[in-house]
């Protein structure tokens, strides 16, 4: 009988993308994988540590996993294995700890699944993480999320990253193509292109060699796949060319994720942004006078060292203006080993929970203003395999979310529907379906 393994993901699309590509290398090796509740032999948990909520979210995971399988062997990989292995070693339960450049060997350090008093930590020098390794999901989601770039060679002064994933490096554009060309054949109708910095695509052994136009360009042939998504982009690497493509392209869909973090110039120096937020206003203007109907989510961060009332409702009142679709709201948490640790003017907790308060109910607002603008339209939806109350739920292009009545045929199909009314818990309701599928 073959042994069983379960993951649970923390954190980005990017660590989803590796946990899937981790899990073929354990079937591969004669794993089952199972569910989380299902009693496995072997657990990986795929950690975040963007926050010191990430922190904490993968004790409680470890924990729930002994509940569930006491005799479980409990692996821990991603970003919080590598900046913190020593006191993850040091929770009980964990059998191995595996840091960035270790975690794609993952089957061949399991070899004894018998627990040890000490955990077994391989976690070497962040230098050292200089491979690209390949990853994408398949068969857990409606869409792929398919790595395109690792790593990050900014120095904002709030973010671990670099020192959890090191350098930028990206693959070849041949590469990718063919990774989207298998993921086409799987049946899987959307693409969401990932990466940490994922606009500085291109850079391999140290050297630019590509540009990220040059992929989204490559991608833009791949037959078989309906719809391509970007998931996050720099503002200053958000260019023109790319904006134009996206508006006349039939598988890129109108939808931008744009990282802004703070609508003060002051704040966002402090932080060692690459830009200031004229260039911000500009790029929404390019984006919203080529596609009026694109969605654009933002993130941003609230009790930044140094933010004063003033500088947040600089914030508040730029945002508020901004012709933005939703926000994903941030609040600071210090980081070990970051310069924004060590700055002056630290924010109290209560403040930054209130200043996190109001920009989610800002957040309710846009995203209710940017539904209502696409009321009465048609539009294609990709329908999703959750079912809540009888529902089912899908999304358009333009990253509209829908609800209809659950219908197993509609499971992970295309369809066309017109978007008629926001409903109470502020998805759109559709009517007029249309009986033939797109594919």
């Amino acid at each position: 009988m073959n042994k069983k393994v379960a993951f649970y993901t923390l954190g980005c699309k990017l660590n989803y993308s590796e946990t899937s590509t981790i899990g073929r290398l354990f079937n591969k090796a004669g794993f089952d994988t199972v569910d989380f509740t299902d009693a496995p032999d072997v657990y990986v948990i795929n950690t975040c540590s963007v926050t010191d909520n990430a922190d904490k979210k993968c004790r409680r995971v470890v924990k729930e996993a002994l509940k569930i399988s006491p005799n479980a062997y409990i692996t821990i990989v991603g970003c919080y294995a590598q900046l913190k292995p020593k006191e993850i070693s040091e929770i009980e339960g964990v059998d191995m700890v595996l840091g960035a450049a270790e975690k794609f060997n993952i089957v061949e350090h399991i070899t004894d699944l018998t627990k040890k008093p000490k955990a077994l930590v391989l976690n070497g020098p962040v230098s050292e993480v200089n491979e690209f390794v390949a990853s994408y999901s398949v068969g857990d989601r409606t869409r792929t999320f398919l790595k395109v770039q690792d790593g990050c060679d900014y120095s904002c002064t709030f973010c671990t990253i670099p020192l959890a994933r090191g350098s930028s490096r990206s693959d070849t554009i041949e590469a990718v193509v063919q990774q989207a060309r298998e993921v086409a054949l799987s049946g899987v109708k959307e693409i969401v292109l990932t990466g940490v910095n994922l606009g500085d695509f291109g850079i391999r052994d140290g050297k630019r060699e590509d540009k990220f136009f040059d992929l989204v360009k490559a991608l833009d042939e791949v037959e078989g796949i309906n719809r391509i998504r970007i998931s996050s982009i720099e503002p200053n690497l958000l260019t023109d060319e790319i904006i134009e493509f996206v508006a006349q392209s039939k598988i890129f869909v109108p939808h931008f994720h744009i990282p802004l973090q703070s609508g003060s110039d002051k704040i966002l120096g402090l932080m060692r942004r690459r830009y200031r937020r004229d260039l911000y206003v500009d790029r929404v203007a390019k984006i919203k006078q080529l596609m009026p109907h694109c969605c654009i989510g933002v993130d941003v961060i609230v009790g930044f060292p140094g933010e004063t009332r003033e500088d947040f409702i600089d914030t508040y009142n730029f945002l508020n203006d901004l012709d933005i679709s939703y926000l994903h709201v941030f609040t600071y948490s210090e980081r070990e080993n970051t310069i924004a640790a060590e700055l002056p003017g630290t924010v109290p907790g209560s403040t930054r929970a209130e200043r996190s308060k109001m920009l989610h109910i800002l957040s309710d607002k846009k995203r209710r203003a940017f539904y209502e603008t696409q009321l009465g339209a048609d539009a294609e939806i990709l329908f999703e395999t959750d079912i809540k109350d009888g529902y089912m739920h899908g999304f358009t292009r333009n990253y509209v979310k829908v609800k209809t009545k659950y219908d197993p045929v509609l499971v992970r199909e295309i369809k066309h529907a017109h978007l008629t009314a926001i409903s109470f818990d502020g998805d759109v309701e559709i009517t007029e379906m249309q009986e033939t599928l797109v594919h």
